[in-house]
């Protein structure tokens, strides 16, 4: 089963694949990207991806060169290719390709990149045990809300993680929880679901909207409302989610232990709700 790419407008093997090194996601971070979840050979979402990837590309200025009937025979086609049942899509559009300079014409034509791989998940037992996250200060810009290329602060934060042995990092500005570097965070507390509300510095996953999607319909109290990073050790519950991880269990926080030190009642709920969705 090979991995595949989708580059200037050309299906061929990943390694194949090569972009401009004046393509200014290369020289400047300039673009915007999404990442799908495959299941069963099919994307979990996909038009909530592409509408997010829409939304962002409109904040920068990007006018996407396919509509969303391109995109979907795109990433059929792709999928199909790589003959992986549970991989994950990468997309991403660039401004395009022109002699570095900081400054760009709107003639530019958007450069896409798709990429296909198999989805290997994390360890059963981060979703048994609980797994591990530590706290940092946000670095980032005041537009996380788009998803963009510039992830250096995301790179930092999760190898700093790496490095203390944890799982993920997330970030703290001004004593509020924003988001982890490649997720969204959410606590229970007194029996409710509770997570930071959308705005310019957290950037609001498919997952998260589907994980309160559920939990109102399994009944659950659902409230998007700041948090302090005190409400995250007094919280009976921490969880993430995020494309790949779907909804992941928080045991430890800084090696605090939260609630009882493994998955609790509401998060396990969440979780088998989600599972549901793909068995």
């Amino acid at each position: 089963m090979p991995d595949i790419a989708f580059a200037n407008g050309v299906f061929l093997p990943l390694a194949e694949a090569t972009v401009s090194v004046e393509d200014r996601g290369y020289q400047f971070g300039d673009g915007v990207y999404e990442l799908l979840r495959v299941y069963g050979g099919v994307p979990l979402r996909p038009l909530d991806h592409l509408a997010r990837l829409e939304r962002s590309a409109r904040a920068l200025g990007i006018a996407l060169p396919f509509d969303t009937a391109r995109w979907t025979s795109v990433i059929t086609e792709a999928v199909d290719r790589s003959n992986y049942p549970e991989a994950k899509v990468y997309i991403q559009v660039t401004r395009g390709v022109a002699p570095r300079d900081h400054t760009y014409s709107a003639t530019l034509v958007p450069a896409v990149v798709i990429t296909v791989r198999a989805m290997t998940p994390p360890a059963e037992s981060l979703y048994t045990d609980g797994t591990d996250i530590v706290t940092v200060p946000d670095l980032r810009w005041s537009r996380c809300d788009i998803k963009s290329l510039n992830l250096l602060a995301n790179v930092l934060a999760k190898q700093q993680a790496r490095n203390a042995g944890a799982f993920e990092a997330v970030f703290v500005r001004d004593g509020f929880v924003l988001e982890g570097a490649t997720s969204n965070v959410m606590t229970v507390h007194r029996g409710s679901l509770v997570t930071p509300p959308e705005g310019p510095l957290l950037l609001s996953g498919v997952t998260r909207h589907l994980t309160l999607q559920l939990a109102r319909e399994a009944g659950i109290s659902v409230a998007e409302r700041s948090l302090t990073e005190a409400d995250l050790y007094t919280a009976a519950e921490v969880l993430l989610t995020g494309t790949t991880i779907e909804i992941l269990p928080v045991g430890r926080i800084n090696g605090r232990c939260i609630g009882e030190g493994f998955p609790g009642p509401i998060t396990k709920e969440l979780m088998a709700r989600f599972r549901k969705l793909h068995a």
